[in-house]
C-alpha cells in the first residue's frame, strides 16, 4: 500500500490522506524548501477530518492515481488539518475568499515556493480539477510574470490590518442597535437568516443577556422560540443528545450530520444561561442530554475532550442518526403519538426512504395541542428512544477525530462551569476539573506557553491566541465555581504570557500568532465573531475580569482601547460582532460579588442559580485570600455578601436572599 509524509502525523485528517497515491507532506520546512529547490507550485489543500466534501474529493481526486500522478509531477502538495494550523487556514482562506467571493472546505490554495497564494477555490469535481491542474502548471511554465503580480497583490491585501482603527469615542446604544437589526431575526422558526442555519450561540448569547438585563420581553421571547426550535428539531440529535453543526433548511430539520465540540460546548452555556432566566424544564434536558453525550462519545479516558464526529458513516451521510419506518415499528411498536410528534412517515420523511427524528415544536406544545397528559407523553417519548440508542450503539460508528484541541475543551470546561451554575450537578464540575488538570498537567509548558493539540498523551503544535483566550476564560469560570485560587493565579500568569508574546502596544492589538511562533506571510487578528467567539473579543474581556478582582494596572486600558476601536462595528453589525457589541454595553454595568465566610459555598452556588449578566463571583471562606477584592472583607462568625461596583462596595448582607 501506498503511504506519504502524513504516515506520521497525529492528527486524524492528515492519517486519512496518507495512504493517497499523492505524495501529501504536512505543512513544514521540508515542504516549502523543496518547492523552492524544484521550482514548483505549492499545493495547499485545507480540510477536517468530519467534513463531509473533503471526503468526496479525496475519494474522486486524491484517491485517482491519473490525478495524483498530475499533483505530484508538477507540484509539492500539502494537506493541511485546519483545526490544527487555524494560522495556515485563515491566511490561504482569506486569500480564495478575496478571488472568489467565497470560502469553505475543502479548500485549494496554489502557492509560490515563498507561500504567497496565486489562485484556489473550495471543492472541485474530478474533471475540472484535472482542467486547473493543468493550466496552473501550464502558467508556472510560461506565465510567471501573472503569477508573481497576483501573488503581490493578494498578499498587500492579505497583510492589511483588520483591527480598524481608534475611530468613534462615544459609546454607541448597542440596545437600540440590537433592535434595530430584528430583520434578521426568523420569527417563524427561531434563528438568524435563511438556509443553511447555524445556531450562532455568540449572537444569541448577546441577546439572552440584553434582553435579561432591559427586561425586553419581545428579545427574550425570540431567544426562547429559537432555543425551543433547535432543541425540537433535526439538528439537536433526539436520540442521543448533543447538537449537528448546522441545518441545511431554515426550519432546523435536515442537519449536516457532523457534530463539533464547539458548538456542544456554546449551547451548553447558552441554554444552561437561558435556564436561569425562566426555568424552562426542556432547557435543564437539553443541557444534561448533551453533556451525557459528550461524556459518552467525545470524552477521553484522561477526561479530555475529543474534537468531532463526522457526518458520515458507512460512506453514506447521517447513517448513523437515520432510521427507516420498518425499524421503528420493530422495536417500538404502534405508538402512534411518537410517530405524529416525530413526523415520521411510512417513506420516509428525507432522502432514500429514511427518518430523521424531528418534532418541530417542543414535546409540551405537541401534548397540549393533542390534550395528552404533557408527563406521562414525556416519559414514554423518553421510554422509546432509550430503546432507540440502545440498538443505535450497536451500529458503525460515524469516525472519530480524537485529538484534543485546548481552545474548544477550554470552551467545553466553559460550558460546563456554566452548567455547574445552573443546575448544581456535581458531576458537571468534576467533568470541568478534570479536563482541567490534564490540559495544565501536559498541555501548559515549564516556559508559560501552551500547545495546541494533544493527542495519546503528546500535546505539540504552539497554540494560538483562541488557546489562550479560552483557557483563561475557562479558568475564570471554574474559580467563580470552586473558589480556589489556584485556577485564577493560573489566569493571570497565562494572561500576562498572551500580552508579551500576542499584543502589539503600538498598533493596540492582540495578533492570532505569537510573535515567537512560525512567521508566516501575513500575521493575522481574529476580531469577528462567528460560529466561535473572536479570540481578541475573549481576551478583552478576561483582562477587564482579571482587573475587577486583582486590580492590576493596565489590564483594563488594554481591553478599553480594543473595545473603543470595535464600537462602530459593535453599532453597525451587533449579532456579527455579538461578543463585542455586549463588552460595549457592559462597560458601565459590571459587578463584582464577594462572599467571605464559613458558609461561602453554600451562598455561592444559591446566587449563581440566578440571571446576573455583568456580575463576576469571588469568595473566600477565610481571611488569607490575596485577591485585591477579597481583602478586609472577612469577619469571623458570619458569612457576608458584599456587591462591589468600580472598587466601591456597598454595605454586606448576610444572606442571598437579601442580595437583589
Amino acid at each position: 500500500m501506498h503511504s506519504n509524509s502524513l504516515i506520521n502525523e497525529t492528527s486524524p485528517y492528515l492519517l486519512q490522506h496518507a495512504h493517497n497515491p499523492v505524495n501529501w507532506y504536512p505543512w513544514s520546512e521540508e515542504a516549502l524548501q523543496k518547492a523552492r529547490d524544484e521550482d514548483k507550485l505549492l499545493l495547499i489543500s485545507v480540510g477536517y477530518s468530519a467534513c463531509h466534501w473533503c471526503h468526496v474529493m479525496e475519494h474522486e481526486s486524491f484517491e485517482d492515481e491519473a490525478v495524483a500522478a498530475l499533483m505530484n509531477e508538477h507540484f509539492i502538495c500539502i494537506k493541511v488539518d485546519r483545526e490544527e494550523r487555524p494560522d495556515v487556514d485563515k491566511i490561504y482562506m482569506e486569500a480564495v475568499q478575496m478571488l472568489t467571493g467565497r470560502g469553505g472546505w475543502p479548500l485549494n490554495c496554489f502557492a509560490l515556493p515563498d507561500g504567497r497564494p496565486v489562485w484556489g477555490g473550495t471543492y472541485f469535481p474530478k474533471q475540472q480539477w484535472l482542467q486547473v491542474l493543468e493550466q496552473l502548471a501550464q502558467l508556472n511554465k510560461d506565465g510567471k510574470d501573472k503569477l508573481l503580480q497576483q501573488a503581490d497583490a493578494l498578499t498587500q491585501g492579505l497583510q492589511q490590518l483588520e483591527m480598524p482603527m481608534a475611530g468613534e469615542t462615544d459609546v454607541p446604544d448597542i440596545y437600540q442597535a440590537v433592535v434595530n437589526s430584528r430583520d434578521r431575526f426568523d420569527s417563524t422558526y427561531g434563528g438568524f437568516g435563511e438556509a443553511p442555519k447555524f445556531p450562532m450561540p455568540v449572537s444569541l448569547n448577546l441577546i439572552q443577556q440584553l434582553g435579561t438585563m432591559k427586561n425586553d420581553k419581545e428579545l427574550l421571547d425570540f431567544v426562547q422560540l429559537t432555543l425551543e426550535r433547535i432543541a425540537s428539531g433535526g439538528i439537536y440529535d433526539q436520540v442521543g443528545g448533543g447538537f449537528a453543526r448546522y441545518s441545511v433548511d431554515e426550519r432546523w430539520f435536515a442537519p449536516h450530520f457532523e457534530k463539533m465540540l464547539y458548538d456542544n460546548a456554546q449551547l451548553i452555556s447558552l441554554y444552561s444561561n437561558a435556564y436561569k432566566s425562566n426555568q424552562n424544564k426542556l432547557y435543564k434536558r437539553i443541557v444534561n442530554e448533551s453533556i451525557q453525550f459528550v461524556e459518552r462519545e467525545l470524552t477521553a479516558p484522561e477526561g479530555i475532550f475529543y474534537s468531532a464526529l463526522d457526518a458520515d458513516s458507512e460512506g453514506e451521510e447521517g447513517q448513523f442518526y437515520i432510521w427507516k419506518h420498518s425499524e421503528l415499528k420493530e422495536l417500538i411498536g404502534d405508538d402512534e403519538h411518537f410517530y405524529s410528534y416525530f413526523n415520521i412517515r411510512e417513506n420516509g420523511n428525507w432522502e432514500m426512504g429514511k427518518n430523521i427524528l424531528h418534532g418541530g415544536i417542543t414535546r409540551d406544545e405537541y401534548a397540549r395541542r393533542h390534550k395528552l397528559d404533557i408527563d406521562s407523553f414525556g416519559a414514554q417519548t423518553e421510554a422509546s428512544l432509550a430503546k432507540l440508542l440502545k440498538v443505535r450503539e450497536l451500529r458503525v460508528r460515524p469516525g472519530l477525530d480524537d485529538k484534543a484541541l485546548t481552545s474548544w475543551n477550554a470552551l467545553m470546561i466553559k460550558g460546563l462551569c456554566e452548567a455547574y451554575q445552573a443546575f448544581g450537578e456535581e458531576n458537571h464540575k468534576a467533568l470541568a476539573e478534570k479536563a482541567m488538570t490534564y490540559l495544565l498537567k501536559h498541555v501548559k509548558q515549564e516556559n508559560g506557553a501552551l500547545l495546541r493539540t494533544s493527542k495519546n498523551g503528546i500535546s505539540k503544535i504552539d497554540a494560538f491566541l483562541d488557546d489562550y483566550a479560552f483557557m483563561i476564560d475557562a479558568l475564570i469560570a471554574l474559580y467563580e465555581i470552586t473558589f480556589n485560587e489556584g485556577y485564577l493565579n493560573e489566569a493571570k500568569e497565562l494572561s500576562q504570557y498572551t500580552i508579551e508574546h500576542f499584543y502589539n502596544s503600538t498598533a493596540q492589538v492582540f495578533y492570532y500568532t505569537s510573535k515567537s511562533g512560525e512567521q508566516l506571510i501575513a500575521r493575522k487578528t481574529d476580531v469577528q465573531d462567528n460560529v466561535i467567539p473572536s479570540s481578541v473579543g475573549t481576551m478583552a474581556n478576561n483582562l477587564i475580569r482579571l482587573h475587577q478582582l486583582y486590580h492590576i494596572p493596565g489590564y483594563d486600558s488594554i481591553a478599553a482601547v480594543l473595545i473603543q476601536k470595535m464600537y462602530k462595528l459593535a453599532s453597525e453589525h451587533p449579532t456579527y460582532y455579538a461578543q463585542w457589541a455586549l463588552l460595549t454595553y457592559l462597560q458601565h454595568q459590571r459587578q463584582e460579588i464577594v462572599i467571605v465566610g464559613k458558609d461561602t459555598g453554600k451562598y455561592r452556588k444559591e446566587l449563581q442559580k440566578q440571571a446576573r449578566p455583568g456580575v463576576i463571583y469571588a469568595g473566600s471562606s477565610d481571611d488569607q485570600s490575596s485577591i485585591e477584592v477579597l481583602k478586609n472583607r472577612y469577619k469571623k462568625g458570619t458569612t457576608l455578601i458584599y456587591q462591589c461596583k468600580d472598587k466601591t462596595c456597598e454595605l454586606p448582607v448576610e444572606g442571598p436572599s437579601l442580595v437583589p
